[in-house]
């Protein structure tokens, strides 16, 4: 059998050290090896792909296209090696199992913690919980620091997306508002006479609720548009008008009787969505939280 074509995993490291510090010394000094070593490593590197991986600006390396494109490749490499170490590595029953959680900043806290609930009163395991924009969630999930992301939004994908994106709770949208409020009133009527607040235009609320009221064919009064679920759970206490959020996000606000669930929207509900990377060891803690099948269930 030829080998001659096989990737030099030695030169790799090197090149994905460099490219992350961005400067050979610095990369060699990490490595514990000369900059010359490095240097020469890498063009072995070049000559085994047969393209340049690295161009330089001044006194600063820049990857080039396929230097981009090498790192992509080489950071899921590493990434699921040192995955494999510590899974083969850790006796079974030694030590706690660690579940590390990403979620989208703007997203339900009612949802995170009922989503984790089944695992915050276990002993032998302990969750993560980080929060951020999807795309550095998603980064952070490909480079497998990351289990698992929630969201409200299904990340886009093509044939080369690394994730799968499980739709595992869906949620009715309502009108919510003060005790008192009107609920006998028609839903057109309410939409366009008492002042509401929403979420803003890029969620997937507001594109079902504004296709909603062009069916219906009225303009409703909102006052005020909030893109981040705790902040509109706080406006939706202290407003006099009406709220248009899915009932999960005032939970609590609902079972004691601060707000009281007008009217649920026709046809309008939030879904929402477990991201995870199809891996060769997938965290078993993770299966009875998605569960087997993709289907949508309530978010309670």
């Amino acid at each position: 059998m030829d080998l001659s074509g096989d990737l030099n995993y030695h030169h790799l490291r090197y090149f994905w050290a460099v490219a992350h510090e961005g400067n050979l010394t610095r990369a060699a000094e990490r490595l514990h090896v000369t900059a010359s070593a490095v240097s020469v490593q890498i063009r072995k590197l070049e000559d085994s792909v047969g393209h340049a991986l690295f161009a330089r600006r001044g006194r600063a390396l820049e990857l080039t296209e396929a230097g981009r494109i090498t790192l992509r490749y080489a950071d899921e490499i590493f990434a699921a090696g040192d995955e494999l170490v510590g899974v083969l590595r850790e006796p079974a029953g030694t030590r706690r199992r660690e579940l590390r959680v990403g979620a989208l900043a703007t997203l339900s806290r009612n949802f995170q913690i009922g989503f984790v609930a089944p695992l915050l009163a276990r002993d032998d395991v302990e969750v993560v919980i980080r929060s951020g924009a999807l795309a550095s969630m998603l980064a952070e999930l490909e480079a497998h620091r990351l289990d698992v992301v929630l969201a409200n939004v299904s990340p886009p994908r093509t044939a080369r997306s690394p994730w799968v994106p499980h739709a595992i709770a869906e949620q009715p949208v309502s009108l919510v508002g003060q005790p008192g409020a009107e609920a006998d009133v028609p839903l057109e009527a309410l939409l366009e006479r008492e002042p509401l607040v929403m979420p803003t235009k890029d969620s997937s609320i507001r594109t079902g609720f504004d296709a909603l009221v062009a069916r219906l064919g009225v303009r409703p009064r909102i006052v005020a548009e909030v893109d981040d679920m705790a902040m509109l759970r706080l406006v939706a206490r202290a407003h006099q008008g009406l709220a248009v959020v899915p009932p999960i996000v005032v939970k609590d606000e609902l079972d004691g009787g601060r707000l009281i669930e007008v009217v649920r929207l026709p046809g309008l509900t939030e879904t929402f969505f477990a991201i995870t990377m199809a891996r060769g060891f997938p965290n078993p803690l993770l299966e009875p939280l998605i569960g087997a099948d993709d289907e949508p269930r309530g978010a309670g």
